[in-house]
């Protein structure tokens, strides 16, 4: 593992020593891609230089205690070897965790599309539900949310809503939520009292950057038509919205911002470029495919991910048995405990894939 550390700790250096060379500054697509390297090489780089520094003492605490005639000297120096070994071990399981391949995904922003599934009017009004805790818990991480599109349900909520997210390793966090959320419920529309299940379907796809995909313009064609639903007075007025069509794959594309036809251009190539992404990066998305075939599926009943059961007020993780009894917090935004409970379960199966590999 040493050998390996500090060949990854050279290769952060020369990229340091890259990114101050004239000619990176001269090329900015590969300066920003040093950049991230070099950003992203860094915890494994100071987490080598601390490894190799306990090394170090451990060395010298050794040769103190086989060295040293002085009792007291060798006592102090036991109980510091002691300590030292703790760290070592505390350190070797972070470095075994950050030597796991990253999905290189993680940091990118996120494009989150919740759609009504099995329920009727139900399912809409849990699919609203759904978006409201991811805007709370976005508003929690300081992370913006920018709403892309919509079609609303007839009695409430949304048969279908997109947005996106824009924040510090946003997809790396979101991506658990990709899947089949299962609501039971009493529902606004029961009469008698009867308790009804409901599904919504989550997507949660890396959000595309202009580095990522390279798209002509003219492939792109553009229709612009009146936005509708809440907005004011350009509603039905004016040609706000957008509908994008790239030719080659046949994508389309609409945002509706109520407003500004310029801002709706932006966020339906945002979203465009990230289908785009997907549609060429076969291999990469083959990897999703699959994930999300058992995920998020069709919206029925049987492919859930996590089950929300108002009457107990507790609310299941599927894929790890988890179960916590605070539904409402968690309704309000309060999903952070989820996500890091899946983050450990994954890291932990990754880490024996990483070691039997070895």
């Amino acid at each position: 593992m040493l050998e390996k550390l500090e060949e990854i700790y050279k290769h952060w250096l020369q990229i340091g020593e890259k990114m101050n060379a004239p000619e990176a500054m001269a090329d900015m697509k590969k300066y920003i891609k040093l950049s991230k390297d070099y950003k992203d090489l860094r915890p494994i780089a100071e987490a080598y230089v601390a490894y190799r520094n306990i090394l170090n003492h451990i060395q010298s605490a050794r040769n103190v205690m086989y060295q040293e005639k002085d009792e007291d000297f060798r006592i102090f120096a036991k109980e510091e070897l002691l300590d030292l070994n703790r760290q070592k071990e505390e350190l070797e399981d972070k470095i075994k965790l950050l030597l796991v391949p990253k999905d290189p995904q993680d940091a990118k922003n996120a494009i989150v599309e919740i759609r009504a599934g099995t329920g009727g009017d139900e399912a809409s009004i849990f699919a609203g539900d759904l978006y409201r805790m991811y805007v709370k818990y976005c508003e929690n991480r300081n992370w913006k949310t920018e709403y892309i599109d919509s079609t609303e349900g007839t009695v409430g909520g949304f048969k279908e809503i997109i947005f996106k997210v824009k924040g510090e390793n946003v997809y790396g966090q979101l991506k658990y939520e990709s899947g089949v959320h299962r609501v039971q419920r009493v529902p606004q529309t029961e009469t008698q009292g009867r308790i009804h299940t409901s599904a919504a379907t989550v997507a949660v796809l890396p959000e595309a950057e202009e580095l990522d995909v390279d798209i002509n313009p003219e492939d792109i064609r553009k229709d612009t038509y009146c936005s509708s639903g809440p907005g004011g007075q350009s509603v039905n007025t004016t040609y706000s919205a957008v509908r994008l069509t790239h030719i080659p794959t046949g994508i389309v594309v609409t945002c509706q911002d109520q407003k500004s036809q310029i801002k709706n251009f932006e966020r339906a190539m945002s979203v465009l470029r990230t289908r785009i992404y997907e549609f060429h990066y076969q291999k990469y998305m083959a990897d999703i495919a699959s994930h999300r075939k058992t995920l998020v599926s069709t919206g029925d009943r049987s492919a859930k991910i996590r089950t929300y059961n108002y009457p107990q007020g507790r609310v299941t993780d599927h894929r790890i048995n988890l179960t916590l009894y605070n539904l409402h917090s968690i309704m309000n935004g309060d999903i952070q405990e989820l996500i890091d409970s899946l983050q450990m379960a994954e890291n932990a199966e990754r880490l024996k894939e990483t070691i039997k590999t070895e």
